[in-house]
């Protein structure tokens, strides 16, 4: 073998594709490259160009620029183009153009039909960007056994046949039952079908009110009853019972009850858990009593994040978390305060209120008072409420909001109706300040007090928007304007000094846009929901193509992997928490990967220039 061919086979061990191919793949494929030497400015491939190669660039740099003249990419040492016309039309829809000077290796067409026959796992990475991300997801979950015990099917560790009575049975005879069976729940059942459920602490309730024994179980029983099908994963039902604070969920499907699921059934499911470790928190009494608990569960997300679960998962574990401590402290208010003089809701915005806290998250909440709330009257004991709540999750280890979007802000308690008017006014009038209100309250959810005032409130927030279209406008032009840090002439774009240099920002130039966007066409699909992985799989169809929905929730959920990994690291070395990443501590497949989520990010804004009239807000 040649000085030069070997030197062709080392090069390619150390990229994308070719690097898991065996030695002696690698020494034959060696021989089929050729060799070519391009000047600054030269056009490789023309837009309808037809080409017969895949080239992979040993030196330079090159410009892939679409039909309408946008500069999609530009490509490095390593990386490859041509690919496409080999998979798919044999005619470019790209012009390449050389911007710097080139050394290239080609392949004929007939090696490379080869060559991914015999290895699928080359085809599938050059099916395109948005699938190497994907697969990049799929691999990290797919090294975690936490992972794949949080994605176990409830019909796979319910409880069958599940102890059951009708709604006419008294208390007594009820607590008589689950004492014989050894039960701490009774599923209420009337012609076969599931009408409610009482509980152990149904029955301390019972006991603590003088309720006579005499009864029925119909009086007694939570109004709301939650369940879920045997599908349902174990990750979903946690945060469920979390945010309801159950602790007994009924599995049913297609109408018929087919078992019950305990929290402490899923607690031997998973042994150790953020969750569970929140539960401590209906123990203590002070908001430094809590400090502990609640890094206690970061700890253990950390943990999470280090072992390979995914990061919607972390996110969601993380919430709950901070949920807790927020519950808590709006408990203990209340014992100092006495009980509330009007319903009200505690709700929670932004990343907490979409269920997709980080580890660098800080508080952004705000009350929603029902209407006969009056202000000379209520005024203060709203007011210290929020006070002692936004305070105490400071103390306990949840930041103050910079810009002091919480309840403890007059500004940010207000009557539904108040909360209806402003919105109103966000929506048709949305200038600088209202299009960053606009964006947090979007994204608001009830933890605590009467939360139907907040379902209530964002439901009709959502149908006035669905039909403002100055307002979409706007919010595409924001979501337009956060760039993904992807460099002019090489790879990614970091800052060149300053505190934070040789970084880039993962959420200002990735993980911010996709919730942007998300948040956008959910609004104009008119879904009410939260999440951004759930807003775009619902606007996926409607107000959205499906092919970029499913982009966009793949680029989200490897940004978001990055920044949790990022700040998980940064918590181990006691470092300030921020969305700062330094691409030199990255693996190279990793930094390819960043490269191609940003990608699909690009790709999605420049849908949105072309949808809206972007350039003139």
């Amino acid at each position: 073998m040649s000085v030069e061919i070997e030197e062709i086979r080392d090069f390619l061990g150390e990229y994308e594709p070719f690097r898991h191919l065996e030695p002696k793949e690698l020494d034959r494929l060696s021989f089929c490259w050729k060799i070519k030497y391009v000047r600054r400015g030269e056009h490789l491939l023309d837009l309808g160009e037809p080409n017969d190669h895949l080239h992979v660039l040993r030196t330079g740099a090159i410009d892939v620029i679409d039909a309408n003249g946008l500069l999609l990419d530009r490509r490095d040492v390593g990386q490859s183009f041509g690919h496409s016309t080999l998979l798919g039309d044999r005619e470019s829809q790209f012009t390449i153009i050389a911007v710097e000077d080139c050394l290239i290796l080609t392949l004929d067409r007939e090696f490379f039909q080869q060559l991914v026959e015999d290895y699928p796992e080359v085809k599938r990475y050059y099916a395109g960007v948005s699938d190497r991300v994907r697969r990049a997801n799929v691999e990290q979950e797919k090294s975690s056994p936490e992972s794949a015990v949080l994605r176990t099917k409830l019909g796979q560790f319910a409880i069958e046949d599940p102890a059951n009575t009708g709604s006419t049975t008294s208390v007594q005879d009820a607590a008589k039952m689950m004492n014989d069976l050894r039960v701490s729940s009774l599923l209420i059942i009337d012609n076969d079908k599931l009408v409610g459920i009482v509980t152990d602490r149904d029955m301390r309730k019972v006991v603590a009110n003088n309720t006579p024994v005499s009864t029925t179980v119909a009086e007694i029983m939570p109004k709301k009853l939650v369940t879920r099908s045997s599908d349902t994963v174990v990750i979903e039902a946690m945060v469920l019972m979390a945010e309801r604070d159950i602790h007994h969920l009924p599995v049913v499907d297609d109408g018929r009850v087919t078992g019950i699921v305990t929290a402490a059934d899923i607690m031997r499911l998973l042994k150790h858990d953020p969750i569970y470790t929140t539960g401590e928190l209906s123990n203590a009494d002070t908001p430094e009593d809590m400090a502990p608990i609640y890094s206690a569960a970061q700890e253990m997300a950390v943990k999470y994040v280090e072992r390979g679960v995914a990061a919607q998962e972390v996110q969601a574990l993380l919430t709950v978390s901070a949920d807790a401590l927020a519950r808590r402290l709006l408990h203990l208010a209340e014992e100092r305060l006495g009980p509330p003089p009007v319903p009200y809701a505690f709700v929670v915005l932004g990343s907490q209120g979409r269920r997709e806290m980080g580890f660098a998250s800080d508080q952004d909440n705000a009350l929603i008072l029902d209407d006969t709330y009056d202000e000379a009257a209520h005024g203060d004991y709203f007011a210290q409420l929020a006070d002692y709540v936004c305070n105490g999750l400071a103390t306990a280890g949840q930041p103050l909001c910079p810009g002091d979007m919480m309840a403890s802000n007059p500004k940010w308690r207000m009557t539904v109706s108040q909360w209806q008017t402003s919105f109103h006014y966000w929506i048709t009038a949305p200038e600088p300040d209202a299009l960053l209100w606009a964006m947090t309250f979007f994204d608001m959810r009830g933890i605590y007090g009467e939360t139907d005032l907040a379902d209530a409130v964002h439901a009709q927030a959502v149908e006035s928007a669905h039909g403002g279209t100055r307002l979409h406008a706007h919010l595409a032009a924001l979501a337009s304007r956060w760039e993904p840090p992807l460099g002019i002439f090489r790879g990614l774009a970091v800052d060149r000094k300053g505190k934070y240099a040789n970084t880039l920002n993962v959420k200002k130039g990735g993980v911010a846009a996709c919730v942007q966007i998300a948040r956008l066409v959910a609004i104009e699909a008119n879904k009410a929901v939260l999440p951004t992985r759930r807003r775009l799989d619902q606007a996926a169809g409607l107000s959205f193509p499906r092919k970029n929905a499913r982009d966009l929730r793949d680029a989200f959920d490897f940004l978001n992997a990055v920044s949790l990994r990022n700040q998980a690291k940064q918590f181990r070395n006691g470092e300030e928490l921020s969305y700062q990443v330094k691409p030199s501590r990255l693996a190279k497949m990793e930094r390819e990967n960043l490269r191609d989520a940003f990608q699909i990010l690009k790709t999605v804004q420049s849908g949105l220039a072309v949808r809206y009239p972007i350039r003139n807000i």
